[in-house]
């Protein structure tokens, strides 16, 4: 007699290769990727009128979780993307997101990986990468946005890390707070990040441009269309206070940010 075993379809991930790539958001929405994690992004081409809007770094064999500007999470394999060689191809053509939705950023990493999410109203929360995964092409309904709004770029969690969270405002206002006074939830609203007065908002005076997560003993990079300035951990004191306040005025000359990374600090010869 022979020893039959029952035949178990294998998951496709289990079938691909596992190969570091960098996959590119546009801020027109256009994805490509591109083998390696050495790519800097700011030198691809890009059509005319569109520009890059985000990196992120990941294996072929993993999901790429997409989040639209109605706050809708979106999935797709990394190795389907097309190459970086081109310009890459619209999200719009593989998903279907509401009339007027951008892609505004792009998430990956383990299904355990924790994300901020957040509107330009100044709310926010945690997430959990394997809740924001979504195999429907009208995605699944992950940040709740005003009407008239739209999300900011999601920023990644360090794991094993204390953090802060920066935002700031189009007016320059940047505010950090610890991360603890944030909730973690699968979907919603969130609380408050920084102050953004109701009537200004509505009236689109002023919003949250920008949300970033800065590890203990990291630095926090403040992007303008122009340069970029670093502000080291001790001297992020000067913007520091409790969640939902106003924040502090960047100097002048830095208050129209675009975007702000938050970077892990810098390990010695001596870490391990």
């Amino acid at each position: 007699m022979f020893d039959a075993t029952v035949a178990e379809a294998m998951d496709e991930a289990e079938l691909t290769p596992s190969e570091p790539v960098t996959v590119v958001l546009s801020e027109k929405g256009w994805v490509r990727a591109a083998k390696g994690h050495d790519l800097n992004p700011a030198e691809l081409s890009y059509k005319s009128g569109d520009g890059f809007r985000q990196a992120v770094r990941l294996r072929s064999n993993q999901q790429a979780v997409f989040l639209d500007s109605a706050g809708r999470s979106y999935s797709l394999a990394a190795h389907t993307l097309p190459s970086a060689r081109g310009q890459g191809e619209p999200l719009s053509s593989r998903f279907r997101p509401p009339d007027g939705a951008a892609f505004c950023g792009a998430m990956i990493g383990p299904t355990e990986q924790k994300y901020l999410l957040a509107s330009d109203a100044g709310y926010g929360f945690v997430a959990t990468l394997g809740d924001l995964v979504s195999r429907n092409k009208a995605g699944k309904a992950v940040l709740r946005v005003p009407t008239g709004g739209k999300a900011v770029v999601p920023a990644a969690v360090p794991q094993g890390a204390e953090c802060l969270i920066a935002a700031v405002s189009n007016i320059g206002r940047l505010l950090l707070f610890e991360m603890e006074e944030l909730p973690e939830l699968a979907k919603g609203k969130g609380n408050k990040l920084i102050n953004i007065p109701g009537p200004k908002y509505k009236s689109g005076e002023e919003r949250m441009v920008a949300a970033a997560v800065v590890p203990e003993d990291g630095s926090l990079e403040v992007f303008t269309p122009s340069r970029k300035m670093t502000i080291k951990w001790n001297d992020l004191d000067d913007y520091y206070g409790d969640r939902a306040l106003r924040g502090s005025l960047l100097p002048k000359g830095w208050r129209t940010v675009e975007r702000l990374d938050g970077i892990p600090a810098k390990k010695s010869a001596g870490d391990g």
